[in-house]
């Protein structure tokens, strides 16, 4: 491996700064959410539908964009996908009702929708199983860097400029990346002044690579194989919607964090959840060079992390805020390991031809799985702020998030005991 060459890892980069500006993109309104809440008068079930117009949209731009790839290649796909999006962040300046919101937040949700269907089928094409978790951990990190810069970044725009040009800025990002990502991206079979050493690398799994037409999307439902990881995604990803979207909000109702200044307390706590992204891909790549077989490695990987979250539950008697940090820092974390994880089983379960799509399919249903979680949290937390005890709708969701993982992995287990290859 030390004489295989890096520019594999060049690639990595490009994937981690989409995938930052991506989550930049996307966490922009709930930063904003007190402001907008005031400038439109949302209530929290009036939020709620501006969240589930973006994770509707990103649950079938997850599907088509799944299918998209696979047919045309990332290269193309991601181009596609990054400009619907970063035009359709910065329209979002221009909306003044929960309506034009919703519009743009739909617009949105279906471009970024191509962010992990191409960055998954590129780790694939650019790396062996050995370090697959370990680049996706990478790349998927940027989520967390987004998200670390985005409580820094938008409340000194918002300060200084306003909530309009917080939208602007944010989503002119990604057309910068679009240069280097057309110049620099190319398969490794294609890529000029790519050495021999690291062309074997990355082939050195001997993986037969079935040629020709793509696969039905029917067919592929018939598999166990893509079923746990539809289960797995529409558990766990909800838990993560909720993370991004309403966790400056709970801070800021229960802990009185003012969210029109850079937030230390979400910087740490988006930090802390880089660290689990690449740790979690670290540890089953760690594993399988020890001698475990890749589906004992993922499988045990993914129940340490499933276990990690469980403490979230002992959020609700945080007295102190950086208790809660803490504890909602191991459980995000947790969650951005387990990511890594079950992104991962993907390829090591389905020929590169299909990754994209199966993806697309997971993707999208833990989008719908995000759809749902969302109206269950608008309800439970409008109610109990009738109630006047918005803390205890907090607790039911942090119970809700303290189990989903472990029923999960378990589900996932059943359906592929040894996750076996897929022969299409």
């Amino acid at each position: 491996m030390k004489n295989s060459g890096t520019y594999r890892w060049t690639i990595v980069a490009l994937l981690f700064f989409a995938t930052t500006i991506n989550y930049l993109d996307r966490q922009v309104i709930g930063l904003l959410k007190p402001t907008l809440e005031k400038e439109l008068s949302w209530t929290e079930s009036d939020y709620s539908k501006v969240v589930m117009a973006f994770t509707a949209a990103y649950a079938i731009g997850l599907l088509i964009f799944g299918r998209i790839i696979d047919k045309i290649g990332t290269k193309l796909g991601y181009t596609i996908s990054i400009i619907i999006w970063s035009i359709a962040a910065i329209f979002h300046a221009a909306a003044k009702t929960t309506l034009g919101f919703s519009i743009a937040r739909a617009s949105l949700g279906f471009g970024e929708a191509g962010n992990f269907p191409a960055a998954i089928k590129s780790v694939a094409e650019w790396f062996p199983k050995k370090e697959r978790a370990l680049a996706t951990g990478i790349f998927n990190s940027g989520a967390n860097i987004g998200a670390v810069v985005a409580p820094i970044m938008v409340p000194w725009i918002l300060g200084a400029y306003g909530w309009e040009e917080a939208f602007i800025i944010t989503g002119a990002i990604g057309f910068v990346w679009l240069i280097f990502w057309w110049f620099i991206y190319e398969l490794p079979a294609r890529k000029k002044n790519l050495s021999a050493a690291e062309f074997q690398h990355i082939h050195s799994d001997n993986e037969e690579e079935i040629t020709g037409a793509s696969v039905p999307w029917l067919q592929l439902f018939q598999y166990k194989q893509t079923w746990a990881f539809v289960v797995g995604k529409f558990l766990t990803d909800p838990i993560w919607w909720f993370f991004l979207f309403w966790l400056p909000s709970y801070f800021s109702s229960t802990f009185s964090l003012d969210l029109k200044k850079p937030s230390l307390h979400l910087a740490v706590l988006y930090t802390c959840t880089t660290i689990g992204s690449i740790g979690g891909g670290y540890l089953s790549g760690y594993f399988i060079k020890k001698g475990w077989t890749v589906f004992k490695a993922r499988k045990t990987a993914m129940l340490i992390f499933a276990i990690a979250v469980t403490p979230i539950m002992l959020a609700r008697y945080a007295s102190d805020i950086w208790v809660a940090v803490f504890l909602i820092s191991l459980a995000a974390s947790a969650h951005q390991a387990w990511s890594a994880n079950i992104f991962t089983i993907v390829s090591d379960m389905f020929p590169k031809k299909a990754i994209s799509s199966v993806v697309g399919i997971g993707g999208m249903a833990g989008s719908l799985g995000g759809v749902l979680f969302p109206y269950f949290i608008g309800i439970i937390l409008d109610k109990y702020k009738l109630l006047g005890d918005l803390n205890g709708g907090y607790n039911i969701i942090f119970l809700v998030c303290g189990f989903a993982y472990l029923l999960a992995w378990g589900i996932i287990h059943l359906l592929t005991p040894k996750m076996q290859k897929v022969d299409l």
